[in-house]
């Protein structure tokens, strides 16, 4: 009884050329992934933008050639969206989504202030 769907295919180096090929295409995606495709609303244009980033990984627990080997592969990703450009009458701006900065913004002023305190402690000593 096969341990996976990938030990149902036979070897690891299929399993290895998925997980290439997967990566290929993620690459290849690149900046279409960070910026959306632009859409038109009563004359403004909107391209929204994101932080993207994906995973992959394959393995095997048997030595090189061997056919019967448990193995495995996953992935994922993530995506943050970070705003729009909106362009206008009054130009191009860039739009931040308040959630992500609220999101990203306090914990990081969090950090930024314990660390102060750290700082001014070691300095009145």
């Amino acid at each position: 009884m096969a341990w996976s769907a990938w030990e149902a295919e036979g070897s690891v180096a299929r399993m290895t050329n998925i997980s290439l090929k997967l990566a290929e295409t993620i690459s290849s995606n690149g900046i279409k992934a960070v910026y959306g495709e632009p859409v038109e609303i009563d004359g403004t244009t909107i391209v929204p933008v994101a932080a993207v980033q994906y995973g992959f990984g394959a393995g095997s627990g048997g030595e090189a050639g061997e056919e019967d080997a448990p193995g495995g592969a996953g992935g994922g990703g993530v995506s943050i969206p970070f705003g729009a450009y909106v362009s206008d009458e009054r130009g191009v701006h860039f739009r931040p989504n308040l959630i992500t900065l609220l999101i990203v913004g306090i914990p990081f002023v969090w950090v930024a202030g314990h660390a102060w305190s750290r700082v001014i402690k070691a300095l009145k000593k």
